[in-house]
């Protein structure tokens, strides 16, 4: 029987546009002497069993609490540019540092880290971060995770004058709760928005070409620049951070997703301590899920195994050509985990999810149309 090739390769930009629209505000004619007509002056009257509202009447107890809200978490909001290295000039190795993008972030602790999302900082060599009273300060990368979309900056010189958020939970949000959202969404800075809890466990692909579970869906507005930036609940607490709009045109249709703040509690720390997140694995590499599906592929496909290594020790098996180096060949494909069938990488990275290092499970391995079971040892995945 052929053993399956893996073919084609595939990418894909997201553009987003901005349009903006005027008002103009005319006023009412005025007689000759420059003073208003008899009519003009008279108040207007009211249609019959109406009551006069004041312009500026008491406020409602929602507004009363979105101010509070606003008020108490004005000062954990930063902007963060995005400065990266680009090519100039006409000759080879010619780079020059240029501002490449914006979001927003959180101040985390007193000790100036700062939460935002991976995709803010990506690919950055400096980072430049705009405090609440207009000063702006350099932040070093601390460390990241690609597959949640999270990443940690340190602030020099201290977190003076700014205030850690204060993070609630998510696993008890419920549809229909209320949700404020700060951020800098297309460089206006400071913007405040609301809406609802619209959707809970939603599931979006993230940065790191894997899915995000468990994602917080919102009506609250959120546009480019917003992302990083907190989702707080009713008691000004951190319920996630803004990530992603799903629209065809980038500005707010009124569907955004925000990385909860339990995965966000669970990993940040762990950022700060050592700089990264240990995950249980295998110690292999992976073909994308992309590539797999356009081969017709289910499973998560095995493309190297590093000689030596436990999985080499297992009897795993990777990627192969022919004595041509023209074809290239499928061996081992993972398409199960104990008793959790997998049928993508993506699948098994979720399902990787549930264990820890050294933890001992048994895999399903499929080469060409025999499944064989081996026994592993989960390593510290790389």
């Amino acid at each position: 029987m052929k053993k399956h090739t893996v073919i084609g390769i595939f990418a894909a930009l997201l553009v987003f546009s901005l349009g903006v629209s005027g008002c103009a505000c005319v006023q009412g004619d005025q007689g000759a002497d420059g003073k208003k007509s008899a009519d003009q002056a008279r108040p207007a009257a009211q249609p019959a069993g109406q009551v006069p509202v004041p312009a500026n009447g008491p406020l409602t107890e929602d507004e009363r609490n979105t101010i509070d809200i606003v008020k108490r978490n004005k000062s954990s909001v930063v902007f963060i540019t995005n400065i990266q290295l680009v090519p100039t000039g006409f000759f080879f190795g010619e780079e020059e540092k240029m501002p490449r993008g914006t979001g927003s972030g959180f101040v985390w602790d007193d000790q100036g880290h700062i939460v935002t999302n991976y995709h803010v900082i990506e690919d950055g060599v400096e980072f430049l971060v705009s405090l609440p009273n207009g000063e702006q300060r350099q932040a070093k990368l601390v460390g990241q995770e690609k597959s949640k979309d999270v990443a940690v900056l340190k602030l020099e010189g201290g977190a003076g004058g700014l205030f850690p958020i204060k993070p609630g939970s998510s696993r008890d949000l419920q549809v229909g709760q209320k949700t404020v959202a700060i951020g800098n969404p297309f460089g206006f800075d400071y913007t405040v928005t609301k809406g609802i809890v619209s959707a809970l466990g939603r599931k979006i692909m993230g940065a790191g070409n894997v899915t995000i579970r468990d994602m917080i869906q919102t009506d609250a507005s959120i546009n480019p620049g917003n992302s990083g930036g907190p989702l707080l609940n009713s008691a000004g607490e951190l319920i996630g951070m803004n990530t992603v709009i799903v629209s065809p045109s980038g500005a707010s249709s009124g569907v955004g997703f925000a990385v909860p703040v339990d995965i966000i509690k669970r990993i940040v720390p762990e950022i700060i301590k050592t700089g990264h997140v240990s995950r249980p694995g295998l110690g292999v590499t992976f073909v994308a899920d992309t590539y797999a599906r356009q081969s017709r592929i289910e499973g998560a496909v095995i493309m190297e195994v590093p000689a030596g290594k436990a999985a080499d020790k297992a009897g795993l098996t990777g990627l192969s050509q022919d004595r041509f180096s023209r074809r290239i060949f499928v061996n081992d494909v993972i398409i199960g985990i104990d008793k959790t069938p997998v049928k993508s990488y993506d699948d098994l990275f979720t399902a990787l999810e549930n264990y820890k290092i050294g933890d001992r499970v048994t895999l399903t391995v499929k080469n060409n149309s025999r499944n064989r079971p081996v026994p592993f040892t989960l390593v510290r995945d790389e």
